[in-house]
């Protein structure tokens, strides 16, 4: 076998060897890819109940809220996200990143945006109180998670 011979199988073997590097290494590379392009935030609490009185005052407004998590350690942007419930009441997301292991809180109210607390600016109640869906999407109408409740209380 001359010289030439065995550096061809060689390198035949090499680019063999990575094909299947490769191939086995691939789905992997794609499914933390997708990871990122959908990302795990969840409704995680809804306050749709306002404690106390439900007179409509900011303070009974802004004690109505649902809280979104975000579950992965990177940020995800909700621009052009919206919360929705049943009755067609929807907010839309500005510009807002939300930090990765963090949650913020929106408000039914007025109110001045922080990184923990956005405010829908409403003057009347959004959540049922014995009965509705709070609707979670993405900037491109996809629903990502959705939190329902039925609960046995007096109606507003």
């Amino acid at each position: 076998m001359s010289a030439s011979s065995t550096a061809r199988r060689v390198a035949a073997t090499a680019l063999a060897a990575g094909a299947i590097v490769s191939a086995v290494a691939l789905p992997a590379s794609a499914h933390d890819g997708d990871r990122h392009r959908n990302p795990q935030v969840k409704i995680s609490r809804v306050q749709a109940d306002s404690p106390g009185r439900e007179n409509r005052s900011n303070r009974s407004l802004n004690a109505e809220w649902v809280e979104l998590t975000n579950t992965t350690r990177h940020p995800v942007n909700l621009k052009g996200w919206t919360l929705r419930d049943e009755d067609g009441n929807r907010y839309r997301f500005n510009d807002y990143r939300l930090a990765g292991r963090a949650t913020v809180r929106i408000h039914t109210g007025e109110g001045r945006d922080t990184r923990t607390d956005l405010f829908q600016d409403r003057r009347d109640y959004v959540w049922d109180n014995n009965r509705d869906k709070a609707t979670l999407r993405d900037n491109r109408g996809r629903t990502v998670d959705t939190k329902s409740w039925n609960n046995h209380h007096h109606r507003r």
